[in-house]
């Protein structure tokens, strides 16, 4: 099915949208914050990251862009899960060129879409 890191720094939403994603068939690794994606993103080879925006240490934006900026992760579909739901939020996100964005509280059937639409279009390995 394609795998996923899910990088929340709030445990329960961080469990959440893993076990959804696992029941669906996905294979998932997790992150505490951005610069624990960083760190570990090389050796998950993720096809998807969903992202939370604000965390400790480096926040969503920070962490998507880095992805962008480095070749060997551009290619990454990236989904921004937030409470910033402002139409300056959204175009922030797109402007650093992530996937989807998606607000807080979200539907677990709508991310499992979202996840599953990116995993398919994912760069073939």
């Amino acid at each position: 099915m394609g795998r996923v890191l899910v990088v929340d720094d709030d445990e329960v939403i961080r469990h959440l949208i893993a076990v959804n994603l696992t029941l669906e068939g996905f294979d998932v690794s997790t992150a505490v914050d951005g610069q624990d994606c960083l760190e570990r993103v090389e050796s998950v080879d993720p096809d998807v990251i969903t992202l939370d925006v604000m965390m400790p240490r480096m926040d969503g934006w920070m962490t998507a862009t880095r992805l962008r900026d480095t070749p060997e992760t551009s290619h990454i579909k990236v989904v921004l899960i937030t409470a910033r739901a402002q139409a300056d939020d959204k175009r922030r996100g797109l402007d650093i060129g992530v996937d989807a964005y998606l607000t807080k509280p979200f539907d677990p059937a709508e991310l499992i879409q979202v996840v599953r639409d990116l995993a398919e279009a994912a760069e073939p390995r």
